[in-house]
């Protein structure tokens, strides 16, 4: 993934990268993979990307370490977050991924569950990207992040979004409205239209099912 960021950004490294953090060893591979095209000599710059690490409320042993400037990661024996692919409470490499945090001058947050849910409807209507749970996480953490000034809103800045909502669809059963269920035929179609142009009002995005 590293090396791709680079490449689609004209071979160049963006200032921030908001990573999810779940066993914590994606934000590591991430700058590896920066200096290792630095190495190369095959990067426009050198890299002085800030790594920032993005978990729920309900479970974070990094954001807490990053935070309080704990020199060992404390774990979370009971996680309780609708983020479960990030609901790992003692984390193999939290160690290192908080000291990596520090080193680059990062950051790390956690989110609420309702601003999970809040920021994966954002990117669905925005930008048609129906993330899980976890890109909701590190969308929710990008806006607190920049709303407390620690990331530059001028800078460049790359969010790491690594699920498909399919998986966590049960999140957002209770925040969208339900589906208008007609039968599978024109006319049930036309009828359904006609109702919203004569008619009520139906929701904006409402979803048709057929039956």
């Amino acid at each position: 993934m590293g090396f791709e960021i680079a490449e689609d950004l004209g071979w160049r490294v963006p200032d921030h990268v908001v990573a999810p953090m779940a066993g914590c060893s994606l934000i590591g591979k991430l700058h590896k993979a920066f200096r290792e095209l630095e190495l190369l000599g095959l990067l426009d710059g050198s890299v002085k990307t800030r790594m920032y690490g993005a978990q729920a409320t309900g479970c974070n042993p990094i954001s807490n370490t990053v935070k309080t400037g704990a020199n060992k990661v404390k774990p979370v024996r009971n996680p309780d977050t609708i983020a479960k692919s990030l609901a790992i409470g003692d984390p193999a490499d939290g160690w290192f991924a908080s000291n990596l945090i520090r080193e680059t001058g990062g950051w790390s947050e956690d989110v609420s569950d309702g601003a999970i849910v809040d920021a994966m409807r954002l990117l669905a209507e925005t930008e048609g990207v129906w993330a899980e749970t976890a890109g909701g996480v590190t969308l929710a953490v990008a806006r607190k992040l920049i709303d407390e000034g620690k990331i530059d809103r001028n800078g460049s800045t790359v969010l790491c979004i690594t699920g498909n909502g399919l998986k966590t669809q049960e999140a957002l059963l209770d925040h969208l409205p339900r589906p208008v269920v007609i039968k599978p035929t024109l006319e049930d179609f036309e009828a359904i239209v006609d109702q919203a142009v004569d008619g009520p009002a139906i929701p904006t995005g409402t979803l048709l099912a057929a039956k």
